[in-house]
């Protein structure tokens, strides 16, 4: 096998469960969707309990100067904040999306640009594509992305039945940034150390709850302004860390 077929394998697993959810979704009534928006949105709150909780864990808090875990992450999101406002990050990424649906001859009144992008976050956070993908560069196996493959085929599958045909076009996003994380495996292989990849893990979670809440119709949040947290987390993290 060579560099990236676990990534390669993740992508497949997108567009065949995005597709297979939008020939289901066609076939429903508009309560029946709404109802599944309304799953998707809980199940991502679910995903969003779970990527938080190495912010409670001893490996995490001791990286840090005492009380400053939670610092981490809140500077993060600030710092990322403020950037992706600077670059007005969300509104290219909803124009991008708009090129794509148009591109893909989707409709207005679609949720192309809502799918693509809640689907491209939810697939992209977690440690299992960071770990994984760089595991993969390593040609360590890529048991943590066949893993990740089927949960996201399933996930797909879902969103696809609600959200159309921009889950499907979000394996395009998946794929840039865990090939990047593949390409880092492959030339420097271990690169983050645990707690900054927690860190990464527990901002992308904060951001998973914003994708629930969106999805509830509870509030809608700039999440796209919020990415380049991600990016800030592990060097805040190492910065933090060094004082320690």
């Amino acid at each position: 096998m060579f560099p990236g077929i676990g990534t390669l394998i993740n992508v497949v697993g997108i567009i065949s469960g995005a597709s297979i959810g939008v020939v289901i979704g066609n076939r429903m009534g508009v309560k029946t969707r709404t109802l599944l928006t309304d799953v998707l949105g809980l199940v991502a709150l679910l995903g969003a309990a779970s990527a938080l909780i190495p912010m409670w864990s001893q490996g995490f808090s001791s990286a840090f100067p005492k009380g400053w875990a939670l610092l981490v992450i809140l500077g993060s999101l600030l710092i990322g904040g403020l950037i992706g406002s600077a670059l007005d990050l969300e509104s290219r990424l909803d124009s991008f999306g708009q090129n794509l649906r148009r591109r893909f001859r989707a409709s207005e009144e679609s949720r192309f640009v809502e799918g693509f992008v809640s689907a491209s976050l939810l697939f992209a956070i977690g440690p299992l594509a960071i770990l994984g993908s760089i595991s993969d560069g390593m040609s360590s196996g890529i048991d943590q992305l066949l893993l990740k493959s089927t949960l996201d085929f399933f996930a797909a599958m879902a969103f696809g039945s609600s959200l159309g045909w921009g889950v499907a076009v979000s394996a395009l996003a998946v794929g840039i940034y865990q090939g990047f994380w593949t390409i880092a495996g492959f030339f420097l292989g271990q690169i983050l150390s645990t707690y900054q990849i927690d860190a990464m893990t527990v901002v992308g979670g904060v951001m998973l709850i914003t994708i629930g809440m969106k999805l509830l119709n509870i509030k809608n949040v700039a999440v796209g302004n919020l990415l380049p947290a991600l990016a800030v987390a592990p060097l805040l993290a190492l910065a933090v860390h060094s004082f320690h």
